[in-house]
């Protein structure tokens, strides 16, 4: 009687996730062929789910409000995901990083033996805001990324400038000798730009919105208002060049008296107690031995 219920359930397992697979594969065949040519190749974990991620975005994310997806576009295109992938995909990212940590949190309450509703929502929840939380982080480590190289491309460009090469030129100038990243990449979207039939004007103004970032603004500004007013562009350069290089040195000096104030909370917690530990147990030993306490 045992194995005629094991057997039964376990075809009755097989069964489900058999229909489960041809259902996704119904699903996942319904959808139009992923084109990317144009787009970034995915990392290794995110081929792995791609085609679920592709089931969730075209039957859930499409299908949500415009404004709440350009919102999610416009964040993508600032933090630099967005040649990576399409709003309706990263909520399709969101929908499966949340069943995938679900599915974890009940593993892990089955092998604790620790029944409890709440592991399952909590990791429902953590999974589906896991992937902004990431998309924060590389907003902030993208920025930092190009105000440091900034100064770097400023100088090349100006340098170019005052050899005799045009903007442009000097663009290109700078992209071959300047250091690879996210700046680097976004200098090539603006040539690729001015190709296209774009002014150049146009083109700086486009990366400007992209990244949001102050400085790079302020750059743009200065070279398109130079542009406008037919003032001259390698004094224009020269300025901005040598401001980005202040606020790097003044970025610097900044963080470094900001240091000792954020050693205080390490040295409270950890050093201080570690090092009174080291002093006094002499000191109590030596008072024990002679009796004292």
């Amino acid at each position: 009687m045992d194995q005629i219920l094991l057997y039964s359930t376990g075809l009755s397992v097989g069964g489900a996730v058999l229909l489960l697979l041809v259902a996704a594969w119904m699903f996942h065949a319904a959808i139009p062929p992923d084109n990317r040519e144009y787009m970034d190749p995915l990392p290794f974990w995110l081929r792995l789910c791609w085609p679920l991620v592709r089931i969730f975005a075209y039957y859930i994310g499409s299908n949500l409000p415009l404004e709440y997806l350009n919102k999610v576009e416009d964040r993508l295109q600032k933090t630099g995901v967005s040649y990576l992938m399409t709003a309706e995909e990263f909520i399709g990212v969101r929908i499966v990083s949340a069943l995938f940590q679900m599915a974890a949190a009940v593993v892990l309450m089955d092998m604790l033996q620790r029944h409890d509703i709440v592991w399952p929502i909590a990791g429902l929840m953590f999974g589906f805001f896991f992937p902004e939380i990431w998309l924060k982080d590389t907003r902030q480590r993208r920025e930092k990324e190009v105000i440091r190289a900034l100064p770097v491309f400023l100088d090349f460009i100006t340098m170019s400038v005052e050899a005799g090469l045009n903007f442009t030129g000097g663009l290109r100038q700078a992209m071959e000798r300047g250091p690879k990243g996210a700046l680097h990449n976004e200098f090539a979207i603006v040539m690729r730009d001015i190709r296209s039939g774009l002014s150049r004007a146009d083109a700086l103004q486009r990366m400007a919105d992209r990244l949001g970032i102050k400085d790079v603004t302020t750059f743009v500004r200065a070279v398109v208002q130079a542009e406008r007013l037919g003032s001259s562009l390698k004094k224009t350069l020269q300025v901005q060049s040598e401001q980005r290089r202040n606020e790097r040195f003044q970025r610097a000096e900044k963080m470094a008296m900001e240091a000792p104030i954020k050693l205080i909370a390490p040295l409270i917690m950890f050093i201080f107690p570690v090092t009174f530990i080291v002093l006094g147990f002499p000191i109590v030993m030596k008072f024990l031995g002679e009796g004292l306490l």
